[in-house]
């Protein structure tokens, strides 16, 4: 089993590689349970319930967002008392976070059920997918202590530099999901509610195993029953981290489940075709998204220990490696869109569709390598109002207005609002290149390194 990484020291590529790819292949596991919902939906249900399971995850995948967003508190103020050689105080953070999140998963539980029927209509789901919508957001709801509880534990491991522990048990996960998926929707054809039991059921093994597992991890700081309790000053600053990531990512879910809702407007062809696009983008934003998260751990210890040159360093070889894999995305996406789309459904159309969106998202491939890496710089160095800004400036000043205005074009091109996308991204990484500057003023002269 990994040990816990030390990253202030030694090689930079290597170690920051090392720690990003079990964080992607986590990710894209993760990002299976809805896939492999729509997968299988898809060749053995209705158009309605792949219009249902695409809307009903969306919503899901925002919140679990917000849920992974907030959580990055955990993780950067974790990693920075290690690079300060302040292991000892990690019971304390753990303990603290424990409480938390343990009051949002009660919080959650209740009101997502509750909300359903309201947040499909939020969501303008066809008529015709409507209850089932409302039945996969109410079955996910119920399950909402799962997804904390497993993105808490997972903050928790990258916060000690290992990335691998939260890989294995999200494979197994997935199998579980995939197990259930063929068993409810493929054998017992429960549709739309069956694709939700299914991930419900996933999120709850991987959950019990991470448990098992931290319970043998030799971790660098000693945690006991006693550290948990709510310590103000922990919380505060936890929340401090966390809420402008999870707010940042809240407002940008709530954008694109707004251009969703747009796109459901025009109908169920369009609105399946954005539902399989959205799906097949969540795997092209793995590679951005994992260099993201690597290098938050990565920066947040190096900021601890003083070392901004080598933190900026990281950031210098993130951006390289991850433009060279998003040329190829960009390749794959705008000119086999349609092979991608194939994978979630068998309707030509819906396919069609899809494929057009998709090229606008290949656009965006090249720009999200780097705003992505920025964003987890930021993030390590405790910048995270400004990724809140730049997040919101970008959802709702570009991406929602240009997304409404493409839609009233006649005919209508889904090539055109999708490029409402990398519109908004091309602002951010003006963004981001004016706060890196100001970050370079404020911490070089501080550096500690020679």
């Amino acid at each position: 089993m990994q040990k816990s990484s030390d990253f202030t020291t030694g090689r930079i590529l290597g170690p920051l590689i090392r720690f990003m790819v079990p964080v992607l292949l986590a990710m894209f596991l993760q990002a299976m349970y809805g896939a492999v919902d729509l997968l299988i939906v898809g060749r053995f249900a209705r158009s309605l319930d792949v219009s249902a399971v695409s809307t009903g995850s969306q919503m899901m995948m925002t919140i679990t967002n917000l849920v992974t967003s907030f959580a990055m508190g955990t993780t950067i103020l974790l990693g920075q008392r290690i690079g300060e050689g302040q292991g000892r105080d990690g019971g304390e953070v753990v303990g603290s976070s424990i409480c938390l999140f343990g009051a949002i998963a009660a919080i959650l539980t209740l009101l997502i059920p509750i909300l359903s029927r309201p947040l499909s209509g939020v969501m303008n789901a066809p008529s015709e997918a409507f209850d089932a919508t409302a039945s996969y957001i109410r079955i996910c709801g119920l399950g909402s202590a799962f997804i904390i509880s497993y993105n808490l534990i997972g903050s928790i491991f990258r916060g000690i530099g290992d990335s691998r522990t939260p890989l294995m048990t999200v494979l197994i996960a997935c199998v579980c999901n995939i197990a259930g998926d063929l068993l409810l929707v493929a054998v017992f054809h429960m549709g739309t509610a069956g694709a939700a039991l299914a991930t419900v059921f996933a999120q709850a093994v991987s959950v019990v195993i991470s448990l098992l597992i931290l319970r043998k991890r030799e971790l660098p700081f000693q945690f006991q029953r006693r550290d948990i309790r709510f310590s103000r000053a922990i919380v505060r600053r936890v929340t401090a981290l966390g809420l402008p990531i999870a707010l940042q990512d809240l407002l940008v879910g709530i954008s694109f489940l707004v251009l969703l809702a747009i796109v459901n407007n025009l109908g169920l062809i369009p609105s399946a075709g954005v539902g399989v696009a959205e799906r097949v983008c969540g795997f092209i934003m793995l590679i951005p998204s994992a260099f993201m998260q690597a290098m938050a751990a990565f920066v947040a210890q190096n900021i601890g220990a003083g070392k901004y040159r080598r933190a900026r360093k990281a950031l210098a070889y993130a951006v390289s490696v991850s433009a060279m894999l998003a040329i190829l995305m960009f390749a794959l996406t705008f000119w086999r869109g349609d092979l991608l789309a194939g994978v979630f459904s068998n309707d030509s159309p819906v396919i069609t569709a899809a494929a057009d969106y998709l090229k606008a998202y290949a656009i965006d491939c090249l720009l999200t390598c780097f705003l992505f890496c920025f964003i987890g710089f930021f993030n390590g160095l405790g910048m995270t109002r400004f990724v809140m800004i730049q997040g919101i400036v970008g959802a709702f000043l570009i991406r929602i207005p240009v997304a409404f205005l493409m839609s009233r074009e006649t005919p209508v091109s889904m090539f055109h609002i999708g490029r409402a996308t990398p519109c908004s991204t091309v602002v951010q990484v003006v963004m981001c290149l004016v706060c890196f500057s100001a970050a370079n003023r404020k911490y070089i002269p501080k550096t500690k390194e020679t």
